[in-house]
């Protein structure tokens, strides 16, 4: 059958080789082929506008925005999804299969094409994230080697700082060996070099909020700073991608499990789904400014202080979070700045 009568392209992405089903009109199958990166790419160009089926996964945004710029339209799927559309005997085939009827039902959540400067950004944040847990990883071996030869540090990194800037500058490292003198010298010296790097990354994310419009707004937002209000635009893109914003604070596993018993709800704890990253973010941005909204007397403030009076902290740590991003919703739906008052305004 013609290539021309494809109505629906499902794609299993590969490293090297995709495999590919076209479906018609009616939705049979027209077409199976396994394809090189190269030629599938080719094929956007001699086909007809369809509608392009691919799994969210790594390398689908760049062919995505390809396809696009052929007029295709793109549809990325949560793999998630896609699982129930599959059918026995998985093998690439049948993936693609699958994610090509997966994409043809109109309650399907898809998500948005990213920019090249979102993914940038979200690199950006995963580097970040890698030379943070590098030095958490150091902080913690630091405390240990100090601890086996009977010297107890303090939690916490600016606590321990003090506590090598007096064993080390002050007292010469007394009580450790010429060996591990070196040693605690030359770790101070990474962990002055993560900081570094580290203070770049933050230089780039305050820039980036300050040029990219929706960001900038996210930082009216009380104790909303240029990391999370990045990761944030460079994650969700459109505002439009969710119907409200609770959509989002369930996307980022704010929301907590509940089951009714004996006719009356119960809540559990969060459900931790979706993007792992900005939920750290947020909850981290959360209890560094709970204390204080909770001090101003505002609507957020009050609601806030409220809260504390009556959950413990960590629970209201987590609505908190949950409250921010639907106030970060509204504001990137809006396309305004959030009031002090607690109502948005005009940017």
């Amino acid at each position: 059958m013609a290539l021309a009568t494809i109505s629906v392209l499902g794609v299993d992405l590969g490293k090297n080789v995709c495999s590919v089903v076209g479906l018609d009109a009616s939705g049979a199958v027209v077409m199976r082929r396994k394809m090189r990166r190269e030629t599938f790419i080719g094929l956007a160009e001699k086909l007809p506008a369809f509608v392009v089926g691919m799994e969210a996964c790594c390398g689908a945004h760049h062919l995505g925005r390809v396809f696009a710029s052929h007029g295709h339209d793109v549809r990325l799927m949560s793999p998630e999804y896609v699982r129930p559309y599959v059918k026995a005997q998985k093998n690439d085939d049948r993936d693609a299969e699958g994610i090509a009827e997966a994409a043809t039902r109109p309650t399907m959540r898809f998500v948005d094409l990213k920019s090249q400067d979102q993914l940038d950004m979200q690199t950006l944040h995963r580097s970040r994230d890698r030379l943070v847990a590098e030095r958490t990883a150091l902080i913690n071996q630091l405390r240990a080697i100090l601890l086996e030869r009977g010297m107890v540090a303090p939690q916490g990194k600016r606590k321990l700082e003090q506590f090598l800037t007096v064993l080390m500058d002050e007292q010469g490292g007394a009580g450790l060996s010429p060996r591990m003198i070196l040693l605690v010298a030359d770790a101070r010296a990474q962990w002055a070099e993560l900081d570094r790097r580290i203070a770049a990354f933050d230089a780039e994310f305050v820039r980036w909020a300050k040029e990219n419009e929706d960001a900038h707004r996210l930082t009216t937002i009380p104790r909303f700073g240029a990391i999370v209000a990045s990761a944030l635009v460079a994650a969700v893109g459109r505002a439009e991608s969710f119907d409200h914003g609770r959509d989002l604070a369930a996307w980022l596993g704010l929301v907590p499990r509940q089951f009714t018993t004996g006719g009356r709800p119960k809540l559990l704890g969060i459900t931790k789904r979706g993007n792992k990253y900005l939920r750290k973010q947020l909850i981290h941005g959360a209890r560094a400014a709970l204390p204080h909204v909770a001090e101003r007397d505002r609507p957020l403030g009050r609601w806030a202080k409220a809260l504390m009076t009556r959950a413990h902290h960590n629970v209201a740590v987590v609505a908190f979070a949950n409250k921010l991003a639907r106030i970060a919703w509204a504001v990137l739906r809006r396309g305004e700045r959030f009031a002090a008052k607690g109502m948005p305004m005009a940017a």
